[in-house]
């Protein structure tokens, strides 16, 4: 068995701990929702790109039960739900642990991929020094056009 097995278990047990915790359960559709997330880690997956991946193996569930489900996991942070101006909400795993990485966003094709350098260090102590302010968390969005639509 690889470490990445490992860890995605791991982390789907952690996610079923946590909403059990909260007094939710752990419905065949809310599984089948978060196994789509894990097969597409990389991609900040709108509603209807879950509805179409989970559609493919599970025919009866339903659009209102997707958005309802990522509505309950972002609202647990277990996904974090993002707008990135094209009308759609989109998300992914929050990792509480990780400092948020940002996302570059293509204004032709609307592709988005992530910028993992967190150059906002520096700015974010120099506020909290400045401002008595605790910075917990930000986050960077830059719009332009990508290698392809260039």
């Amino acid at each position: 068995m690889s470490s990445e097995v490992v860890i995605v278990n791991q982390s789907l047990e952690d996610i079923y701990k946590r909403l059990h915790e909260k007094e939710y359960k752990i419905t065949p559709q809310r599984q089948v929702i978060l196994k789509a997330f894990l097969e597409h880690v990389e991609e900040h997956l709108s509603a209807e790109e879950v509805y179409k991946i989970v559609k493919e193996k599970n025919p009866e569930i339903g659009l209102a039960t997707v958005y309802r489900t990522l509505d309950l996991l972002a609202e647990l942070d277990i996904l974090q739900k993002m707008d990135f101006g094209d009308g759609k909400s989109r998300y992914e795993f929050n990792d509480q642990e990780v400092h948020h990485h940002h996302h570059l966003i293509c204004l032709k094709c609307g592709h988005v991929e992530e910028f993992e350098d967190d150059l906002l260090e520096t700015l974010e102590a120099a506020i909290s020094r400045k401002t008595n302010f605790e910075v917990l968390d930000h986050q960077l969005k830059f719009y332009g056009y990508c290698q392809k639509c260039r």
